[in-house]
């Protein structure tokens, strides 16, 4: 640039200028750097003296006018004119010519004029570098007025372009979801899916040990959270959960995995459909002296007690919807065919429920019942009613009054959730004689240690004891499956009970896995997934890279599943010190407790026996009261022996008590 050009631009000069929010208005040069890079410049906004410094280019870019005015000798520059006008102020009060006339065109809003003498001598007005006057020519604007026009025109359209895009994905998705971006990847995922979901024409296929999985609709609460459905059934045998994932730059994105099983019902499925492909080939096994078994596993709140009982309206239960009243529908069906009818045979139903390790009699006002091996080491249930039932609807008026007696509780997924495992076994039997056995069983919702480590020790205790017996349930049907020489029954109550309806060479089992579809319950549905794989273990005939890892799988549902039990064997030395405490804790307070209660019920059978001994002695007329008194004395030390024995078992409870509770208090401060 040429140094007369930046001699145009001095202090006193007025240009225009353009804010950081775009708006352009007038400012006085104060200062002009030595290098002529740049410039500072004031103004005034209302009471308040503001100012800034700008490079030249941007003065040059707001100011083009600056390049097209006439070059002016460096002797007539504006700070030597302010020097001289300044220095005649001095000596006299009266403007001098150019001063007045500067003074006048500031009053005027134009911009000052300068005489400058050209070669033929004539004198010309011309206007000094400042803001163009009105009257002023216009003249061409340079190139970087028109970038900058290009530029700002560039902008409004992208800012279009942005707005009518979110305007079309408002009207596709609702844009109050607060996971819509999710909603719609596995929406265009979906559309890219050739879905060929179950049907009631496809053919029943028979298994000794059947694995499937149903997935329940949106319920109302996920429906008013506007939750985004994560869980895809694009076939008969294979579910689809999108997991949604970010990365590191915040980038949103799904991971889906893909899990298989011998059947999968999407949300459209009914009962009677989830009942035709899974409960209802087991049937004619217990005709033929075979035995069945049918689970409903699934997180709390996924569903399975409405899939085994029925229709529920609040706690009005509508049981001829449920699996329970199909089975004992197709069971009397067959009694009635010619094959079957001159059997003699005849229908028996019981239902009781296991509860934190103790079983109870749903239809005799839940007496607590004992679990006893014979001498054959059969298992037996002491003091279960069964009730002779002749029709399909006195199997329902059972159900309904048993259901009612099940015990629930509030969770951290569901305000009134099944707190244990409900057992309910048709029984066939021919002149007194057991043929065959159905049991329909409804399990406890599982729950992640995480959510139930901060509750109290009932609660503890409730989930430890349901997921101790559900991991017991996975070896023992595993264990079955694969052939294995042991079978570990003895592991957890429910296994022990149920298992002469595993072992046999007729006996079928049957488990539906239970999930929901919404986000929140992502992990949860994971977890129920990754459990009933572990049944059958049939993703590992996936092939084409979708089997998962064994070892990451097994590690992700003990955590999942229950961090306070760990079955497997050979993983005993991975269990942390806390861990290993809180479990063997929980050993202890079962054992005491089961301990001190037959003590007491000794003692107190000890006690009556004695004491009505001792009183009888008193009422013979000629009684010898010398033996009357060593007899009580020895009575008296007898039983204090056995006082002291069961205060011994209630202090080594209370010390368990108190190492269950230490131990969950450092875990739950060691969990993120």
């Amino acid at each position: 640039m040429d140094s007369r050009f930046y001699s145009r631009v001095c202090p006193g000069l007025i240009i225009n200028i353009q804010r950081s929010n775009g708006q352009i208005h007038e400012a006085k040069v104060k200062t002009v750097r030595v290098d002529g890079t740049s410039v500072s410049v004031e103004w005034t906004e209302g009471s308040t003296l503001k100012g800034k410094e700008i490079d030249i280019e941007d003065v040059i870019a707001i100011n083009p006018e600056l390049l097209e005015l006439p070059a002016a000798d460096l002797k007539e520059n504006f700070p030597f004119q302010e020097n001289k006008q300044k220095r005649r102020s001095t000596l006299s009060k009266i403007p001098g010519p150019r001063e007045a006339g500067r003074t006048r065109a500031s009053k005027m809003n134009c911009v000052p004029e300068a005489s400058v003498t050209n070669l033929n001598g004539n004198t010309e007005d011309h206007l000094l570098p400042g803001r163009i006057s009105s009257v002023s020519p216009v003249r061409r604007r340079s190139n970087i007025v028109k970038e900058m026009e290009k530029m700002k025109n560039k902008r409004e359209e992208k800012r279009a372009q942005i707005s009518e895009i979110r305007t079309k994905r408002a009207q596709e998705f609702d844009s109050s979801c607060p996971n819509w971006e999710f909603a719609k990847m596995i929406k265009e995922f979906r559309a890219t899916l050739d879905c060929q979901p179950i049907s009631i024409t496809d053919p029943i296929e028979e298994h000794r040990i059947c694995v499937c999985v149903r997935k329940r609709p949106l319920n109302k609460q996920e429906l008013q959270k506007k939750e985004c459905d994560v869980i895809t059934v694009p076939s008969k045998c294979v579910l689809l959960v999108h997991e949604p994932k970010q990365k590191v730059d915040l980038t949103k994105y799904l991971d889906t995995q893909t899990f298989r099983f011998d059947f999968s019902f999407d949300e459209s499925s009914s009962n009677e459909m989830v009942y035709r492909f899974t409960a209802r080939p087991l049937v004619e096994t217990i005709f033929e002296g075979g035995k069945a078994t049918c689970f409903a596993y699934g997180q709390t709140g996924s569903g399975k007690t409405h899939t085994m009982g029925g229709d529920f309206s609040g706690r009005t239960q509508n049981a001829s919807k449920g699996i329970y009243a199909f089975v004992s529908q197709d069971v009397f069906l067959l009694l009635n065919q010619p094959r079957y009818r001159s059997q003699e045979l005849e229908v028996y139903v019981t239902f009781f429920e296991i509860y934190n390790g103790k079983v109870f009699d749903l239809l005799n006002k839940k007496t607590k019942l004992r679990v006893l091996e014979d001498g054959k080491q059969q298992v037996q249930v002491v003091g279960l009613q069964e009730r002779q039932v002749s029709s399909a609807e006195d199997v329902i008026r059972m159900i309904e009054m048993g259901t009612a007696c099940r015990t629930s509780g509030q969770t951290f997924a569901n305000a009134s959730s099944s707190r244990s495992h409900a057992c309910f076994q048709i029984l066939l039997r021919r002149r007194g004689k057991l043929l065959g056995k159905f049991s329909l069983v409804d399990l406890a919702g599982n729950e992640r240690g995480a959510d139930t480590s901060s509750a109290d020790r009932q609660t503890r205790m409730e989930g430890a004891e349901i997921n101790k017996s559900l991991l017991a349930l996975k070896e023992c049907i595993r264990a079955l499956g694969q052939n294995k020489s042991h079978t570990p029954f003895r592991e957890s109550k429910l296994t022990q009970v149920l298992r002469d309806s595993f072992i046999g060479t007729n006996s079928r089992t049957c488990m539906i896995a239970m999930i929901s579809p919404g986000m929140s319950s992502c992990e949860y549905t994971l977890n129920t997934l990754r459990y009933a794989d572990r049944v059958k273990e049939l993703s590992s005939h996936n092939g084409g890279g979708e089997t998962q890892n064994q070892m990451e799988t097994e590690s992700e549902e003990m955590e999942g599943l229950s961090p306070q039990y760990n079955l497997c064997k050979d993983e005993e030395e991975e269990l942390s010190p806390h861990m290993f405490s809180f479990r063997e804790a929980m050993t202890q307070i079962s054992e005491h407790e089961e301990k001190v209660v037959e003590q007491l019920k000794e003692l107190k059978q000890r006690l009556a026996t004695k004491l009505d001994y001792l009183l009888g002695i008193t009422e013979q007329p000629d009684y010898d009261l010398e033996t009357f008194v060593s007899t009580a004395k020895y009575f008296v030390e007898e039983s204090s022996r056995n006082f002291l024995s069961v205060g011994e078992t209630l202090d080594a409870l209370g010390a368990a008590m108190q190492l269950e509770e230490q131990a969950s208090r450092k875990m739950r401060r060691k969990r993120p």
